[in-house]
């Protein structure tokens, strides 16, 4: 009797166990669909591609999180969140890289392929969000989010409603704007409402169908023949600043879903990079009318954009760095950018630093350069360890154009192994320089980014940072500031740069062009694309 009961619990505990197996080792509730809730599928890839770099971008950059994982990208979708209540939510594969060279084509399958499968496992859909960025190159390909989006609808059919969300320095093809029934972006840069976008966009979609609104009856799209950086184009001051600020009183007109201006990607040279406007929503004029005078002010305002900071050769911001009495004194290494496509590996600046006769003594004005991929020197320091000499190379493994490989020589002050995209990071004391040595490139945006690595950057004199405009830390932490206009693959001369794809005229490589025609074109509604 009691070997007939301790088979029946270990049954009883297998059945448990099998069933817990079954639903990917969650509990049966966690699983259980609500049947008079929407099914609404996540997706999407996140990049800013510049064809100016040499660089080719894989996919491990993507650091894709499937199923899941994917939640974890946005706060307002955690597990007691209304959102996550308001849908049977079907997670397939969200990727977002540092922005960087063109990506592999090789990559792009792979990763636009899993998304596909993943979305076949759990059809149909009511609804999809697409997490984009809108600025991604593709060997071979033009439009890679055009491309994306009509072979997801080829899964998912076309009466599904897609909620667009991206990158105000994305690109919105006609093809773009046919297949997304709802389309927004981010009203600021630097984008500190990249979440509050995000989390627009998918209200958006959840307004829609649980009202039975599905879809909006009109979507008003305007290109408008203007290719400017980001660093021009700013919110935080004019005529940027008053532009995105009529974006919002615009959505609450009766009649009006959202609206939204995107500046456009300015390192890549494919006949869709330029700036558009597109509003979405039930009342035809409104709508129509809405994006032309979005355009209409955007164009007007073509020559009073300028660059948010003052802009200088390097030699002139070092210049103006050493005789400051003002620390840190901010200078950004503009044309090598990571965080806008640049390769991040260019040593020319950090050469001209270095040769620089005020930084061979420990007692000269102390300066941090963030940063420079090298592996060599990486190894090097783990076997020296803190306190070690080293001597390596470093820099233009990927993009040697402006400058070779530079020979560093100094001591270790810092190793920080664990890093999600260095991998593992090295400080190495030359002069009185601090260099952030990398395995892998890596953007320096934030105070712990340096105070992780026993390094102050309040309290030192000159901070060098691969970076355009100051991220919001940077940009409160300095005492002056001041943009270099250094070579790389995301040059702020954008006229230095051999662009032969754009469509011409263009704003401003035709600073005479005629007023062009910003009339609203209204895209057919994506089960009629």
């Amino acid at each position: 009797m009691l070997r007939e009961k301790s088979t029946y619990s270990f049954l009883c505990l297998l059945s448990i166990l099998l069933l817990f197996s079954d639903c990917g080792g969650k509990s049966p509730e966690s699983t259980k669909e609500k049947a008079d809730l929407p099914r609404v599928a996540i997706a999407g890839l996140a990049i800013e591609s510049s064809t100016f770099s040499p660089a080719v971008s894989e996919e491990d950059a993507f650091l894709a999180r499937r199923g899941e994982e994917v939640f974890d990208y946005y706060p307002f979708m955690k597990p007691d969140s209304i959102n996550r209540s308001r849908a049977n939510w079907f997670p397939t594969l969200r990727g977002h890289a540092i922005p960087g060279g063109i990506v592999s084509r090789e990559a792009y399958e792979s990763l636009v392929g899993e998304t596909l499968e993943r979305l076949k496992e759990n059809l149909p859909y009511d609804g999809l969000f697409f997490d984009i960025h809108g600025a991604m190159s593709v060997v071979g390909l033009d439009d890679p989010e055009g491309d994306f989006i009509e072979r997801i609808r080829e899964v998912i059919g076309k009466e599904t409603i897609i909620s667009t969300s991206m990158d105000l320095h994305g690109n919105v093809s006609w093809r773009l704007a046919g297949n997304s029934d709802l389309i927004t972006c981010y009203r600021m840069a630097p984008h500190e409402d990249a979440l509050e976008s995000k989390k627009r966009a998918v209200n958006n979609l959840l307004d829609r169908l649980e009202s039975g609104k599905g879809k909006p009856a009109f979507k008003a799209w305007v290109p408008i023949p203007i290719l400017l950086p980001g660093e021009k184009t700013s919110t935080r001051v004019e005529p940027g600043k008053s532009l995105y600020a009529a974006v919002n009183p615009a959505t609450q007109q009766e009649g009006i879903v959202d609206a939204a201006i995107w500046v456009g990607y300015a390192w890549a040279d494919e006949p869709r990079n330029h700036a558009v406007v597109m509003v979405t929503g039930d009342e035809k004029e409104k709508v129509t009318q809405t994006a032309e005078e979005l355009a209409t002010s955007f164009w007007e305002r073509r020559n009073k954009f300028e660059f948010i900071a003052p802009t200088a050769s390097l030699k002139e911001s070092l210049d103006m760095a050493i005789a400051s009495d003002k620390s840190p004194f901010m200078i950004s290494d503009m044309g090598d950018n990571p965080t806008a496509g640049g390769a991040g590996d260019v040593t020319w600046t950090l050469r001209e630093i270095l040769d620089r006769p005020e930084f061979k003594s420990t007692s000269g004005p102390s300066l941090i350069y963030a940063s420079i991929p090298g592996p060599d020197l990486v190894e090097a320091a783990l076997e020296v360890g803190v306190g070690g000499k080293v001597s390596a190379k470093v820099g233009a493994a990927v993009d040697d154009r402006f400058a070779p490989p530079l020979l560093l020589s100094g001591t270790v002050t810092a190793i920080e192994e664990g890093d999600k995209n260095a991998e593992i990071e090295v400080v190495v004391k030359v002069g009185s320089v601090h260099v952030i040595v990398t395995k892998k490139r890596k953007p320096y945006h934030k105070e712990k980014d340096f105070t992780d690595l026993g390094l102050n950057p309040k309290e030192t004199d000159i901070v060098v940072v691969k970076i355009g405009y100051l991220v919001p830390e940077l940009y409160d932490m300095r005492a002056d500031w001041i943009m270099a206009l250094t070579p790389g693959g995301v040059d702020q001369d954008l006229e230095r740069l051999e662009f032969k794809r754009i469509n011409r005229p263009m704003f401003p490589f035709d600073k005479n062009m005629e007023t062009p025609d910003l009339s609203a074109r209204l895209v057919p509604l994506s089960h009629e694309f």
